[in-house]
């Protein structure tokens, strides 16, 4: 879990229950902005989820030792870059 997606789920509860004070309180200005704060962290717990996608695709594709190689064989039928020896 990132960054992004605990500051969205916070966002998020924090304007759902502003929302349910404005609606609890007849404050509609009030029931409006927790709407809108609720958006706004969904958005970013979205961001969020995408990040950690993109950086689990990249850890397939690359591995985290910073070697480079996948460990797929290519042409010359040796491991790591196609080509490579």
């Amino acid at each position: 879990m990132n960054r992004d997606k605990v500051v969205g789920t916070a966002k998020d509860l924090a304007g759902k229950i502003q929302r349910k004070a404005g609606q609890a309180m007849d404050d509609p200005v009030m029931a409006a902005k927790g709407a809108a704060k609720q958006v706004e962290g969904k958005a970013q717990k979205v961001v969020g989820a995408v990040k950690d996608a993109v950086k689990h695709d990249r850890d397939e594709v690359e591995p985290a030792d910073g070697t480079g190689r996948t460990g797929r064989t290519g042409r010359t039928g040796r491991t790591g870059h196609y080509g490579a020896p």
